[in-house]
């Protein structure tokens, strides 16, 4: 009773004794409360590490995403390099067509 009392902001509240049924009865509502609340902070708790680590693998699929990305951007930027050394190499082909500069460009259409 006087952790009730407690519970409710009442300190320094004289509390009489209750009888050992009524003891019992509130003891058991006081465990059956704290029992529910305890279980409800369980599940909160795991259902914020399920979040997290959803979270978590979310973002290293988004990084692993990025990297093939960059990847795949440099691996091409090296065959562009390759291709236009390609057609400076032929020797000035590149302006025997214009000046436009798509010479590159249809080198690299004509090796897809």
């Amino acid at each position: 009773m006087r952790t009730k009392m407690r519970l409710l902001g009442f300190r320094g509240a004289a509390v009489k004794p209750l009888n050992e049924e009524a003891a019992a009865e509130l003891g058991a509502e006081l465990l059956g409360e704290a029992l529910v609340f305890g279980v409800g902070g369980l599940c909160l708790y795991l259902e914020y590490l399920r979040q997290a680590g959803q979270s978590r693998r979310r973002e290293e699929h988004l990084e692993q995403t990025l990297s093939d990305l960059r990847q795949g951007l440099e691996r091409l930027q090296r065959d562009l390099d390759e291709l236009r050394a390609q057609g400076h190499a032929q020797g000035g082909a590149g302006h025997a067509q214009g000046s436009s500069g798509h010479a590159p460009t249809q080198a690299v259409m004509a090796a897809a």
